[in-house]
């Protein structure tokens, strides 16, 4: 079973990443779970949501602890709240900025850490490019999809083309392929410089 905790602050759209992240493994026949954890509800207060995935019936129901990905859509959570509690040591990280690991000051976080499994993109900037709204979750998981290849880019598009009207879509679709473009090629400097 692999297990993905999104971070975010309400209005974000965390709760529609897990859900279009179950969608887009459910497309590729995978049994899919999503669901939000939250506690006052309100635009901005930090709230959770997970998604896990597996090939087999999904029995567990309560939150995911040990995660085997984190997507962090707010980079300010991460001296707020213990994003990385539980992530298991070969996890994949993801966070919504333009700032390295170092800037962000979290380099001792994930140092010895496998340098393929820890991206950055600039998902508010594309998603304010493409959708022109600052919701950063479809280009995250335009990231995801290519940092992790749990799911593949067009089951995630295929996910997005389910959820929003056509020419919403679109641009959806357009800000989570150039997400995963620019993740891929991270993901190739890192190799290179390994």
């Amino acid at each position: 079973m692999f297990q993905v905790r999104i971070h975010g602050r309400g209005g974000q759209g965390a709760v529609s990443a897990a859900e279009l992240l179950s969608v887009a493994a459910f497309l590729e026949g995978a049994h899919a779970q999503a669901f939000p954890s939250f506690g006052s509800e309100r635009t901005g207060a930090p709230v959770l949501a997970y998604c896990r995935i597996d090939d087999k019936e999904i029995r567990l129901r309560e939150p995911i602890m040990e995660p085997d990905a984190l997507i962090i859509q707010d980079p300010t959570l991460l001296h707020q709240v213990d994003v990385f509690a539980g992530l298991d040591p070969a996890g994949y990280i993801l966070i919504n900025t333009t700032r390295s690991f170092d800037e962000l000051g979290i380099g001792g976080v994930v140092e010895g850490r496998a340098r393929g499994r820890l991206c950055t993109v600039p998902a508010t900037e594309l998603a304010l490019r493409h959708v022109g709204r600052a919701v950063a979750n479809v280009p995250l998981l335009g990231g995801f999809a290519a940092v992790t290849g749990i799911v593949r880019i067009e089951s995630v598009c295929a996910a997005i083309r389910e959820k929003f009207p056509p020419q919403v879509a679109a641009a959806n679709v357009a800000a989570a392929m150039e997400a995963h473009a620019i993740v891929r090629a991270e993901m190739q400097r890192a190799l290179d410089h390994a």
